[in-house]
């Protein structure tokens, strides 16, 4: 059994190739089952909860597996450790090991680089960025590979965060810079990506431009909430998958007060990708709507394994992001 340590998992899932496969595995499609969720420790105080994913097609079977342990914080340990294994489907050897946390961090920036290739406008190029954390640090490579942005604004509760990824960004050669006033930034975006794990909206509907593209990261269940029901009202809604109408705060809580109805949710991933892209109405505002699949994990083990047996990466370098 191969075993991906983090620099080579990252260098093995560029963006441009991880999007690709992305869109690949939602055309062909695999078995999903319902994620398994268990708390760990004492029935009256567990200590933390254990997700199980699996996901499999017919050549090969995945299971990532999601450890939480909110109280390591005081330990001075992440609150978050993820693993994944990849086996051969038809005989159930295992073949390969990788690091869960690039695994899963990396393929949801590609799949919301992958919907925006989809539905937003195909000139958009400035792009805002709400939430500096580990998804939100991934978001300007992964949309860089797939439409022309120019500008990154970033914006985070936390302005040293914010900082510090603007900073990097710079050193890379990319125009960003901090976004002072969040109303103002959301006005002037082409592309609104939030990735935080906010409960109360961080967007409002009022300040998105006409035309605009709305990417929701951060919510992923019925607690959570980064978007206002203005946000939804005349645009035009996108999904991963059906799933994310039963986990989402953001979808959940507009649907209970009639701003839309489950039936106006115009497509998920897998239609998109099976569609001719080019199809966007002409000044039409979108928002798309994610909460993560296993579909997106194996897709992404299978592009790392295979390009492992064809490829030698060199993990000095640093990854390089593509911004026109």
């Amino acid at each position: 059994m191969k075993i991906f340590d983090s620099d080579t998992t990252r260098e093995l899932m560029p963006f441009d190739r991880l999007i690709k496969a992305l869109c690949l595995m939602f055309i062909e499609g695999c078995v999903v089952p319902t994620r398994h969720v268990h708390a760990v420790g004492p029935s009256h105080a567990p200590a933390g909860t254990v997700l199980i994913m699996p996901a499999w097609n017919d050549t090969y079977l995945g299971v990532k597996t999601v450890n939480i342990f909110p109280a390591n914080a005081e330990r001075g340990l992440s609150s978050l450790f993820s693993t994944y294994l990849l086996y051969d489907a038809r005989t159930g050897a295992p073949v390969a090991q990788f690091d869960g946390n690039e695994i899963t961090s990396r393929r949801t920036a590609a799949a919301s680089a992958l919907a925006a290739s989809r539905v937003a406008r195909p000139d958009a190029s400035r792009l805002l960025v709400i939430g500096a954390g580990r998804v939100g640090q991934l978001i300007p490579q992964a949309y860089g590979a797939v439409l022309p942005i120019e500008e990154v604004s970033v914006w985070d509760r936390s302005e040293a965060q914010a900082g510090a990824l603007v900073a990097e960004l710079q050193s890379l050669g990319v125009r960003a810079t901090i976004a002072a006033r969040l109303d103002q930034a959301v006005a002037q975006a082409d592309i609104v990506c939030c990735a935080t794990l906010a409960t109360t909206p961080v967007v409002q509907g009022a300040w998105l431009a006409e035309g605009s593209h709305l990417d929701l990261i951060g919510s992923f269940t019925p607690n959570m909430r980064e978007a206002d029901d203005a946000c939804f009202a005349g645009a035009r809604i996108y999904i991963d998958t059906e799933e994310a109408l039963e986990k989402s705060g953001d979808l959940l809580g507009p649907i209970s007060r009639g701003v839309f109805a489950p039936g106006d949710v115009e497509g998920t991933l897998a239609s998109l990708c099976a569609q001719p892209t080019g199809s966007r109405p002409e000044g039409s505002r979108t928002v798309f709507k994610s909460v993560g699949t296993a579909l997106e994990d194996l897709a992404a083990a299978i592009l790392v394994y295979e390009a492992g047996h064809m490829t030698r990466i060199d993990t000095s370098s640093p990854p390089r992001v593509v911004i026109n």
